[in-house]
């Protein structure tokens, strides 16, 4: 089996809520997941599957929609900050929230975050998916940078939860052998939306 792990598009900054921040994407984040279905061109895919935050699901709709195929959620696919109200893209926070970015950038969850759980939960909705695929399929799951970095973690047994840094509509492959064994094919391909990354459009920025 072949799991293709898209990590979703740039989210709206969401403050002050009362309630879970689910953010949808910004404008230049409708236009990095308008360019993932051409990346994923290649493959024959069986399925599509997704976290059920909305920055995830809406990144996942050209592709669902090029595939002419459902958006099956998986609940537990959702990011560790699923219950904060607010939400603060990570290139906001480098300056907003510094000390927060440090330790994300240092590979470790933030301190309210039940890093343990989050890893568990993550790590039996993957293991569930595989086992009801079939060995030869690809699925497509459209999540996040915190979901796709412990799963890396766990097959390459990296000792930081967040050792990558996982860019929006990057794809990552993941291949699973019949017989147990995982290999990480490719991590953070981000070729597609290059020029519509963060980092490089800031230094195009006048």
């Amino acid at each position: 089996m072949q799991l293709i792990l898209v990590r979703h598009a740039q989210p709206e900054r969401v403050v002050g809520e009362s309630t879970a921040a689910d953010p949808g994407l910004t404008d230049i984040g409708r236009s990095q997941a308008d360019r993932v279905p051409a990346a994923l061109a290649a493959h024959d895919i069986s399925r599509i599957v997704s976290s059920p935050q909305r920055r995830a699901r809406d990144t996942a709709l050209p592709t669902a929609t090029a595939r002419d195929l459902p958006i099956d959620i998986i609940d537990d696919l959702a990011e560790y900050d699923r219950d904060l109200p607010a939400y603060i893209p990570i290139e906001d926070a480098k300056t907003d929230f510094a000390q927060a970015y440090a330790r994300i950038k240092a590979g470790h969850f933030p301190l309210e975050i039940d890093g343990p759980a989050f890893t568990q939960r993550v790590l039996t909705a993957i293991e569930t998916l595989v086992a009801t695929t079939t060995p030869t399929d690809t699925v497509v799951a459209f999540a996040h940078g915190g979901v796709i970095n412990v799963l890396l973690a766990d097959i390459l047994g990296l000792p930081r939860p967040l050792t990558f840094p996982i860019d929006y509509c990057s794809i990552t492959r993941i291949l699973y052998s019949r017989k147990g064994p995982r290999t990480a094919a490719t991590i953070n391909e981000n070729a597609h939306v290059w020029n519509l990354l963060p980092r490089a459009m800031s230094r195009t920025t006048p």
